[in-house]
């Protein structure tokens, strides 16, 4: 029986060398210190990773060295969202071959399907799945909202065990937990603290590519330990990361910061581009108050 996914899994960055190339061996170390750093789940492909700037065959070497570097000390989650349903299935298939836990699947992203065109997108990908299944609700980005009706009808197909709900209202949590009873289960994607008082059980992060050990560290004060105080400071801490890496900055604010913290994984692939000199000083700053950087460099 697989054992239920629950906690902070980093949402990861992608590594490419200064020709734009993959960088398998920065990718590698970057896997292995964010384990080190007690992260509690990892998610290679995902928006973060820029999976849509990756070819089939670079994608299946990003989840390899993943999954070969983790070897199955933390989940690993791979992203298998594409537009046709038969090349999701074949992603998710390429996933498992490579042992990984299960899979990340946003909506088709351009379609804008209805509702029966999506209960039956995923399951026909629940079907052909052996692993569980998170869907992704980010309608900024996918066009798509799946609420929390229409998750109670995907929660009752095979394998959608799991969903990442990445809007910014988290009474959405409470709703999809009323209305699935107990069918699926809530990771929150943006407002983690929030996220877990109204009962996600895991937050799918991209602060923690930067702050692993800070963000697994709020998961358990809030939802093991049921310790808010401590957690609500924890969060305070954080905040100056969580706002860096919002908005138009999730890849290239997470890039610029993890290179001035001598973690460097590259610039982000075009049409994504680095992180305008402009904007420097804001993570500099932000780095700085979460203990990262001196404050003189600010």
């Amino acid at each position: 029986m697989i054992k239920p996914l629950r906690g902070t899994y980093t949402v990861m960055v992608t590594a490419f060398d200064n020709a734009g190339e993959l960088d398998l061996n920065a990718q590698a170390q970057f896997t292995e210190w964010q384990v080190q750093q007690g992260i509690h789940g990892l998610i290679p492909l995902g928006s973060t990773g820029e999976f849509l700037s990756l070819s089939a065959e670079e994608r299946q070497a990003v989840a390899k060295c993943v999954i070969d570097t983790v070897d199955g000390r933390v989940p690993v989650l791979v992203g298998a969202g594409a537009e046709s349903t038969d090349e999701v299935i074949k992603n998710v298939k390429m996933a498992e071959n490579l042992g990984a836990d299960g899979t990340m699947i946003i909506p088709p992203f351009y379609s804008t399907p209805t509702w029966d065109e999506l209960i039956h997108h995923f399951g026909r990908i629940g079907e052909a799945s052996t692993r569980p299944i998170m869907i992704y609700n980010n309608p900024a980005t996918a066009n798509v909202d799946l609420t929390p009706k229409l998750v109670s009808e995907l929660s009752k197909l095979q394998n959608i065990d799991y969903i990442k709900e990445s809007t910014m209202d988290v009474t959405r949590i409470r709703d999809i937990l009323e209305f699935s009873q107990g069918r699926i289960t809530v990771f929150g994607g943006i407002m983690g603290f929030e996220s877990f008082v109204e009962g996600a059980e895991g937050w799918v992060a991209v602060g923690s590519n930067i702050l692993p050990s800070k963000l697994a560290k709020l998961f358990e004060l809030t939802v093991n330990d049921e310790n808010y105080h401590a957690a609500r400071e924890v969060y305070r801490e954080i905040l100056p990361i969580i706002r860096l890496v919002s908005g138009h900055r999730y890849v290239s604010g997470s890039k610029a910061a993890l290179a001035l913290i001598g973690r460097s994984v590259g610039c982000p692939r075009p049409p994504r581009l680095q992180l305008p000199d402009s904007e420097m000083p804001e993570v500099r700053r932000a780095l700085a108050l979460v203990g990262l950087l001196p404050e003189s460099v600010v």
